[in-house]
């Protein structure tokens, strides 16, 4: 196998999933090529690998490069995990601005005018990557982790039909936290299904895999309680300022467990809210769920996200020396083993175009949905049921990713201007095209291109 790594140079991406190919006794002997346009970083990065690999006698070949044409030759596998530009630096103008202009908007990274302003700088360049590989190996499967992932994995499918181009998240992780701890029943014997949009997904069945007993109305009846225990960012970001010291959430959850939070459904107002209203359980928290919605200014704890917002700038803005570690962080490997193995096994969430598999979507949306995976690729599970009031929030979204998409692939600021004014979050008009006109020019290294 020959595996690339799109972005490698991020430290956090670059350690991670080297850790986690290393674990893999099926890609033993597999070519890993990491890929970066900053040479430094990449250097690092390389550097490390190297010196692991030859501490665990691995093997592994390894190297590095930052042509793309050149990496992407006879590559099987692609992992790509990229942003453009300053991150924080352009996330604080893609949320603030438009509330300037008096949009409510709670977070501004994935939906909202603030997702749209993202996706149209991030979009071109991951076409410009899947364009290559579409010459230089056709027949690769490539894996984005950049966000706003359906933006991103929309245009993709509409641009590139043919490519067989998945979008991961480990968002889904919070429900393999979450439901062992809410209802004491190990996780091996829980199976849930959960689909929707990337970070506007629910689950919608739980199991015991023992007895086939539906869980659902366990999970309504103790999710009251255990959220009002269960620490948030607001927490931790407080054990921060207090201490100095950047945690990693899960440990801070594992140190935090059953004790009181100070914060009343801490960063999940808005959880509580879709349990009550929905009977659906959120897979994620206020930051992500409340970024398409019209409402969710109304509901969530804003507390709760600008202090995730401030723990997540200052961990990922850290000295922090990340290291490679033999351990299995990101569901990609166990994809890629299934691949290669026929192993017929379920992933939890991948996103795909949906193509009838939530048949009252449109076909041309990307959505997160469990799939099968083998040697047939990534094939995702038909939901034909899905709750009628959680359809109808779903569809309020979707003509913003169509647009979007029409807005980069064509050049367009008038897609631009209607995308914002279809977005659900948008309530008023009048600024709307002197608010796009103000972020292309303060942007115009990546949103230039726009017409």
């Amino acid at each position: 196998m020959k595996i690339v790594l799109v972005g490698a140079g991020s430290a956090q991406f670059g350690h991670g999933t080297l850790g986690d190919i290393f674990c893999s006794a099926a890609l033993s002997g597999s070519e890993i090529v990491l890929l970066d346009i900053n040479p430094q970083s990449l250097d690092v990065v390389h550097q490390h690998a190297l010196a692991f690999m030859a501490k665990h006698s691995l093997d592994f070949s390894i190297s590095a490069t930052t042509d793309r044409k050149a990496a992407f030759r006879n590559a099987n596998f692609i992992i790509s995990s990229i942003e453009v530009g300053n991150r924080f630096k352009l996330w604080d103008e893609d949320w603030k601005v438009p509330m300037q202009y008096g949009i409510h908007q709670v977070y501004g990274e994935n939906g909202g005018p603030g997702g749209i302003f993202h996706a149209l700088r991030i979009v071109p360049v991951i076409l410009d990557i899947v364009r290559d590989a579409m010459e230089v190996c056709p027949d690769a499967y490539i894996f984005n982790y950049s966000n706003p992932m359906t933006a991103i994995v929309t245009a993709v499918k509409r641009a590139f039909p043919q490519a067989r181009f998945i979008g991961l998240c480990h968002e889904i992780g919070w429900l393999t936290r979450w439901l062992p701890r809410m209802l004491g029943i190990e996780k091996k014997y829980l199976h849930f299904t959960a689909a929707g949009l990337n970070h506007f997904s629910c689950m919608l069945e739980l199991k015991d895999t023992r007895t086939g007993a539906d869980l659902y109305p366990d999970v309504l009846r103790k999710a009251h309680d255990f959220f009002l225990h269960e620490p948030g960012y607001s927490d931790l970001y407080e054990e921060f300022l207090r201490t100095g010291q950047i945690s990693h959430s899960e440990k801070f959850e594992k140190e935090s467990a059953g004790k009181p939070s100070r914060f009343e459904w801490a960063d999940r107002a808005l959880v509580k809210f879709m349990l009550e209203n929905y009977n659906l359980l959120p897979i994620t928290t206020d930051s992500h769920f409340g970024e398409y919605l019209s409402w969710a200014w109304d509901i969530v704890d804003h507390r709760g996200i600008m202090d995730f917002y401030d723990w997540y700038k200052a961990l990922l803005t850290s000295d922090v020396e990340h290291e490679i570690k033999l351990e299995t962080s990101e569901r990609v490997v166990p994809i890629i083993e299934g691949i290669i193995g026929d192993s017929g096994h379920e992933e939890s969430a991948v996103n795909i175009l949906n193509d009838g598999l939530i048949p009252d979507l449109p076909s041309w949306l990307a959505v997160e949905v469990p799939a099968e995976v083998s040697a047939k690729g990534v094939l995702g599970v038909s939901l034909p049921d899905m709750p009628k009031g959680y359809l109808a929030l779903l569809r309020n979204y979707a003509g913003v990713y169509d647009l979007t998409a029409e807005a980069v692939i064509h050049k367009k600021k008038s897609f631009v201007i209607q995308a914002v004014l279809a977005n659900p979050v948008v309530s008023q008009a009048r600024n709307v095209e002197a608010m796009v006109d103000r972020m292309i020019d303060q942007q115009k290294k990546w949103l230039g291109y726009l017409r």
